[in-house]
Formats: C-alpha cells, structure tokens, sequence
C-alpha cells in the first residue's frame, strides 16, 4: 500500500512540475522561449516516464488534460 502511495505522489510532484514549467513558457519572453522550451519538455518527459512507471502507457489524457503544446512534445527526449 506504500509502495502505491509514493508512486502516487511522485505523478502528483511530477504533474506539478509540468504546470509551472508550462506556465513559465507561456509566460516567457522571445530571448528566454528557448530555455523554457528545453526545460518544459524536460518535465514533461519526466511526467510521461513516471505515468509508465504507474503503469499509464497512453498519454493522450495527459496531454489534453494540461494543455502540452506540440512544441514541447516534438522535442520529448531531446537533449
């Protein structure tokens, strides 16, 4: 039952991480767009490995649910 808690809070950390990181793009001046570009796929990828992790294969929920532009989603795993 632990085990299942923490992976709970862990997507929840996760998730939350995404909605700043989209926040702060959507916020984001043309000189910074770049750096946030990289920094909300970082999270959003993180988010997507952790949803597998709990056994959530499709992420087209997640997707919807936050509002992930196509341009964070072509540079998923892209470093």
């Amino acid at each position: 039952m632990e085990i299942i808690a923490e992976m709970a809070a862990a997507l929840g950390r996760a998730g939350q991480k995404v909605e700043q990181a989209l926040e702060q793009l959507n916020a984001a001046s043309d000189t910074e767009r770049a750096a946030r570009l990289k920094a909300a796929a970082k999270a959003v990828h993180a988010y997507f490995i952790q949803r597998e992790l709990c056994g959530l294969r499709r992420h087209d929920d997640a997707i919807n649910h936050y509002g992930i532009p196509r341009a964070v989603l072509v540079r998923l795993g892209a470093d």
